[in-house]
């Protein structure tokens, strides 16, 4: 290999939650570590900005609570390593119709992952909440301890530094353009024409992920970016300290359609955020950065759900983001394959409910790399072949949850 080339252990290519927590892990396990980004570091083109995430562990699939329990413990390592805090606790409340299989199925899922969990009929969310929150006779509420809101872009920026102190090298404006096999490993190149070799190659590019790995390989995996809208609601006079985690107000998911999600008033004072889980499909490249869904339902859930404490007359604050949504909304966590072998690994489609699993899909991807297999997770669930068997992915029972996103194109 040429003196000029800079060679690695690891190149993470995609500086977002999933990239930073890998080039975070692999750099604390002494493994010398590029990370490349395409653009400036946090940036909001992507699926890693902004100033909140839901934590949560109540999930309809079985999978997933233990990847956020796994997860949740790291989030606390690296606060504790970095010194402040980007996650704040607060107890996570589902809601929905008493028939509906996905919420069923997340009572179970809780159950079955030794999670307490309370159910509650509408009376009873009445006094839990003091009034807050209404729901109709045929309604319940699922109480869970493990909710929380993350601060996205100041988590991305505690990873990044934690890799820098560990050791990594990290350069953004860097467009990758080629991922080359070659003997012992892999070459980078990018669009300034520098060019890299590593050993190994993490690719976690989010939006972009379908194109660069189609043009790498002609592989066209079935992640469909997806332009969704954050939106944030004014409380209404005199109520606004009633809906902050200091007063144990929760983050919150409603099933059915539309599909609702919120977290409580902390980034912006008197603001609640509750937008919709779907969108637009578009290109990353395609983006119209104004909302992406009808805004009926919403407004309508908003005034019967939340009693006219908040006003639902519009949103007072609109932020766009992506998604990378595949057919079942499962993640793809798995070796590129093909010539590249287990040089390449590849982590991407996490469908707008990935970001507070990132600290242990780093450890996964760390994990693929160093000794060829997840020593944490099972990751059956997550392989690029399952799309071969089935073009729809993994066969789930509560299709309502699962086509929400994509029904809003």
């Amino acid at each position: 290999m040429e003196n000029s080339i800079e060679m690695f252990d690891v190149i993470v290519i995609g500086a977002g939650i999933m990239g930073s927590c890998t080039a975070y892990q692999t750099s604390k396990r002494s493994q010398k570590t590029l990370l490349l980004e395409q653009f400036d570091f946090l940036h909001h083109r992507g699926s890693s900005h902004g100033e909140s995430r839901t934590i949560r562990a109540t999930y309809p699939e079985d999978y997933y609570p233990k990847m956020v329990l796994k997860s949740e413990t790291l989030w606390r390592e690296a606060e504790s390593e970095i010194g402040y805090k980007v996650y704040f606790k607060t107890s996570q409340f589902d809601l929905g119709p008493t028939d509906n299989k996905a919420l069923q199925s997340v009572i179970s899922s809780c159950e079955k992952n030794s999670i307490p969990v309370r159910v509650l009929d509408n009376k009873q969310v009445f006094d839990e909440y003091g009034g807050l929150i209404q729901l109709p006779e045929n309604w319940v509420g699922v109480v869970t301890e493990y909710g929380g809101v993350i601060k996205p872009t100041k988590a991305v920026s505690m990873f990044q530094t934690l890799a820098v102190k560990n050791g990594a090298f990290l350069k953004d404006n860097m467009e990758v353009v080629e991922i080359k096999k070659v003997e012992g490993g892999v070459l980078v190149s990018v669009k300034s024409g520098e060019v890299f070799w590593g050993k190994k190659c993490v690719v976690t590019v989010g939006p972009w992920m379908k194109k660069l790995v189609k043009s790498v390989t002609g592989i066209v995996l079935p992640i469909q970016p997806l332009e969704t809208t954050v939106m944030y609601w004014k409380i209404k006079e005199g109520y606004e300290s009633k809906f902050t985690i200091e007063n144990g107000f929760p983050t919150f998911a409603s099933y059915g359609e539309p599909y609702i999600y919120g977290t409580p008033s902390l980034e912006f004072p008197g603001l609640i955020k509750i937008p919709v889980h779907g969108g637009r499909l578009c290109e990353p490249t395609d983006r119209t950065w104004t909302p992406t869904v009808s805004l009926d339902p919403l407004k309508q859930w908003i005034q019967e759900k939340f009693g006219g404490f908040v006003d639902s007359t519009k949103p007072v604050m609109t932020q766009s983001c992506m998604y990378s949504v595949t057919p079942d909304e499962d993640f793809v966590i798995d070796f590129l394959g093909e010539e590249f072998g287990e040089d390449v690994v590849i982590a991407g489609g996490f469908s707008g409910h990935g970001f507070k699993m990132g600290p242990i899909v780093g450890k996964i991807l760390a994990d693929l790399v160093m000794v060829g297999e997840a020593k944490d997770v099972e990751l059956m669930y997550f392989g690029i072949k399952r799309f071969e068997k089935n073009p729809k992915g993994n066969l789930k029972e509560f299709d309502d949850q699962v086509s929400s996103a994509h029904s809003l194109s």
